[in-house]
């Protein structure tokens, strides 16, 4: 057991500096260091407030069970990050490629990727054809996290594990 995780450790780290060093690029430095923000808190809180409120049907439902699956979503996510204090990687292996002010607390899981998924589970399973453009902002939101050097392959992994079953246990259960 031990030489397993000894093994996805190791691999963790291998597909985090691919991420992280191979491929950086100007433009894609430009791009992920601002597309990241879609996971923030900022971001997700304020767009499904205002969605929710503002929006027309179903739009304003969908954006209700996404508000509900970020707030709960990160409850899972204070418990495990005391749990399991993981080192940021940009604090723990010297050579990565960070940007301005990198976060200094735990690493493991996701916040912005549990954040994201969390609330684009919910639109996608209430209109589907939203799939289409939301799982890819989804899923560069998690790379931007390793592009960045604040997280491995691992946190992003379980951030939008967390998300997702959040998200679709709120819309399973809603009344």
């Amino acid at each position: 057991m031990r030489s397993l995780l000894i093994k996805l450790s190791q691999l963790d780290q291998r597909i985090f500096k691919w991420v992280n060093g191979r491929l950086h690029h100007r433009v894609l430095s430009i791009l992920l260091y601002y597309l990241t923000h879609l996971g923030g808190a900022t971001f997700t809180i304020t767009a499904t407030v205002l969605a929710s409120w503002l929006a027309p049907a179903p739009w304003n439902s969908a954006a209700l069970h996404s508000l509900v699956a970020l707030a709960v979503s990160h409850v899972p996510v204070a418990i495990v990050k005391k749990l399991y204090p993981r080192v940021r990687p940009h604090l723990a292996l010297p050579e990565t490629n960070t940007f301005r002010n990198p976060l200094v607390d735990h690493s493991f899981p996701s916040g912005h990727t549990t954040a994201i998924f969390s609330v684009t589970v919910p639109i996608m399973i209430l209109i589907p054809w939203t799939t289409a453009v939301l799982l890819p902002f989804a899923f560069i939101v998690g790379i931007s996290r390793m592009y960045l050097g604040l997280h491995y392959p691992s946190d992003v992994l379980a951030g939008g594990t967390i998300g997702s079953l959040t998200a679709w246990l709120t819309v399973a259960l809603w009344p």
